[in-house]
């Protein structure tokens, strides 16, 4: 079994005690925090039987390595993966959608695109397992539950996972500044992978060759670029207008 690992924050413990609740080994909670939110978090913590712990905000700090752990953690066993990428591909039913995130590298980046994908339906979210955020409590805690709930695969080599998705007929666009389309313009309804690069650098360039199709999302502003996860909620929203 795998070694225990820490979530913190009310949205990761809440989605965790929602979901596993037999996964949660203990929670820690700050005595001090008398608020609605937290009488309604212990009661659901009780109503599943979960073991409860007071500590201070110094010991949960500790604990979660971050002073943004709202009174709460707690210890749990971390979930067996439930599909490869293709078992999860081969039980999707009508066009898949899928994240594909190439140099994100920032974990708060990460919860957030987590946290996006999840919201808009996405079925999985892919990244390179070198130069790219793994799974921890930061982004556990930026996700606010999601990093439960979406699939988040780490594959060994980006190009040739995007070429398995085009042969099962995925089509893969990728997102550039000098694109001559707009996201708008593109035909999301079908299966699509959105791929996208790290704010500043893009996309590799491999992984730019490897896209069926580049797009553009529309900038009126002074600013030159949107933050990776804002970027993923444009065109992941956009493909679920298109799909509504």
């Amino acid at each position: 079994m795998s070694s225990p690992k820490v979530l913190f924050g009310f949205h990761a413990v809440g989605v965790r005690l929602k979901t596993a609740p037999q996964s949660v080994i203990e929670i820690y909670a700050d005595p001090t925090r008398k608020d609605a939110r937290m009488r309604q978090f212990l009661e659901r913590a009780n109503e599943a039987g979960a073991r409860v712990i007071e500590a201070d905000g110094m010991r949960l700090a500790k604990l979660a390595g971050s002073h943004g752990h709202q009174g709460v953690a707690a210890r749990v066993q971390a979930l067996p993966a439930s599909h490869s990428l293709d078992d999860l591909l081969d039980g999707i039913e009508g066009p898949p959608l899928l994240l594909v995130l190439d140099g994100v590298t920032d974990p708060h980046n990460l919860g957030a695109c987590l946290r996006v994908a999840d919201g808009a339906g996405a079925h999985a979210v892919i990244a390179p397992k070198d130069h790219a955020a793994g799974i921890n409590a930061t982004v556990a805690k930026v996700a606010s539950g999601a990093a439960e709930t979406i699939p988040y695969f780490m594959v060994t080599n980006l190009a040739r996972t995007l070429g398995e998705l085009k042969e099962r007929s995925i089509w893969c666009i990728g997102t550039s500044d000098d694109a001559p389309r707009t996201v708008y313009q593109a035909d999301l309804k079908g299966p699509v992978a959105l791929v996208l690069g790290a704010e500043g650098a893009g996309m590799r360039q491999l992984t730019r060759k490897t896209c069926d199709e580049l797009v553009s999302i529309p900038m009126r502003g002074a600013v030159e670029s949107l933050n990776v996860s804002v970027a993923s909620g444009v065109c992941l929203y956009e493909a679920l207008r298109q799909r509504s």
